[in-house]
């Protein structure tokens, strides 16, 4: 069964159900992330029970040292999402392994898909 989006009404903002990303103002999205650096090849999915509620996975080849590693995350989240690097930001978690993302555009449904392993 597909999930549907759900404005609140308090908010007006979109959520997808459980999904571990809520809408922002306009068309942002807060995508909850956790982060495997030091991996063999880059790789977008999976689902992590995080801090932040259901994480999306990113394995990055990046080591964790510099920010290196949360660079390689936002663009391989870009890329997975389908969105340009810029529309990527990082909104908590600049040194740890559990971070929340704010990215700009419609990803919902592609998240969900990630993150769920329904490709």
């Amino acid at each position: 069964m597909a999930k549907r989006r759900t404005a609140s009404p308090e908010t007006g903002k979109r959520a997808v159900p459980d999904a571990g990303a809520k809408a922002d103002a306009g068309s942002d999205w807060s995508v909850a992330v956790r982060v495997r650096p030091g991996a063999g090849r880059d790789q977008v999915g999976g689902r992590y029970e995080g801090p932040h509620g259901p994480a999306l996975i990113v394995a990055v080849s990046a080591p964790a040292v510099d920010g290196k590693a949360t660079e390689a995350v936002r663009r391989a989240l870009a890329g997975a999402l389908g969105v340009r690097p810029a529309a990527v930001a990082l909104k908590v978690g600049a040194t740890s392994r559990d971070k929340v993302f704010v990215v700009a555009g419609d990803v919902g449904s592609r998240l969900v898909a990630l993150r769920d392993g329904i490709l």
